[in-house]
């Protein structure tokens, strides 16, 4: 399992691929990289072109993706929302303590489910709150709002990082 916040792995203790950077970069660069590479080399070849052309555009993808995974930083991601939790409906009487879960909750969720939107995975993660809750008092109810918020403020910077409607949000 790798460290969130200090990207190591925590069996090894060696750096390690960052949660978003690794799904985000093959989804995003990998199915860009191996279609090109895989046209170029694939016209030059013939079919055995094209495989080799998917896996190289799968390892462009996974480095385009640390590159995007560079602008998802989950420590600027937890500052931002201890700073601006209180301005979000749906944090009626409750403290950072119990919100700040749910913000890293979306943010992990977003690299865990990769290319998937909120909506098609809210019951996984609805499933799987209890045990990535921590020590918040929330609900599946309330935290929802925080993961699905999070969730999308880190979908919406990967959106600026590359190029197209990399999540299919139609934005």
């Amino acid at each position: 399992m790798t460290n969130k916040i200090l990207d190591r792995d925590e069996t090894t203790g060696t750096l390690g691929s960052h949660p978003i950077g690794t799904g985000v970069g093959a989804a995003a660069g990998g199915l860009a990289g191996a279609a090109a590479a895989g046209a170029i080399v694939g016209t030059a070849v013939g079919p055995v072109g094209t495989v080799v052309g998917a896996v190289a555009g799968a390892v462009i993808g996974g480095l385009a993706g640390k590159g995007v995974a560079a602008a998802i930083d989950p420590v600027a991601e937890d500052a931002y929302w201890r700073d601006n939790y209180s301005s979000r409906p749906y944090a009626t009487g409750g403290t950072y303590d119990d919100y700040g879960p749910a913000y890293r909750y979306g943010v992990d969720g977003y690299g865990q489910y990769q290319g998937r939107k909120f909506d098609e995975v809210e019951s996984e993660l609805s499933r799987d709150w209890e045990r990535a809750k921590g020590s918040s008092n929330l609900t599946w109810d309330n935290a929802k709002h925080a993961t699905r918020d999070s969730w999308q403020r880190v979908s919406d910077a990967v959106e600026r990082a590359v190029p197209g409607d990399s999540d299919r949000d139609g934005k």
